[in-house]
């Protein structure tokens, strides 16, 4: 078996990444002067605990949502997503930005 030595240590880390994550988004939208319900709304989500359950760490910015999220918070989509890419998913962030051939 080959060892990989990038990938995620387990569940536990994973939480800690996506609460990370959830640090991060509650920041950008508290820069951008919205509420969770103001969010919700201009993502078009009928109720804001999903914005409260991303931003705990409890869920993840789905990646067919990724660039409506972005543009809701004002920044530039294909940053955002590696962004969050580099949260809920390392190794692959590492192989995609990181790894030079």
């Amino acid at each position: 078996m080959i060892e990989q030595p990038h990938a995620a240590k387990g569940p536990e880390e994973a939480k800690l990444r996506r609460r990370e994550a959830g640090t991060w988004l509650k920041e950008l939208r508290q820069r951008a002067g919205m509420s969770q319900i103001q969010l919700a709304e201009r993502l078009g989500y009928k109720y804001y605990t999903f914005i409260a359950q991303v931003e705990n760490g409890h869920g993840r910015v789905p990646t067919d949502g990724m660039e409506a999220w972005s543009r809701a918070l004002g920044e530039e989509p294909s940053s955002f997503a590696r962004r969050l890419l580099s949260f809920y998913d390392p190794e692959l962030h590492r192989l995609l930005f990181e790894v030079k051939s």
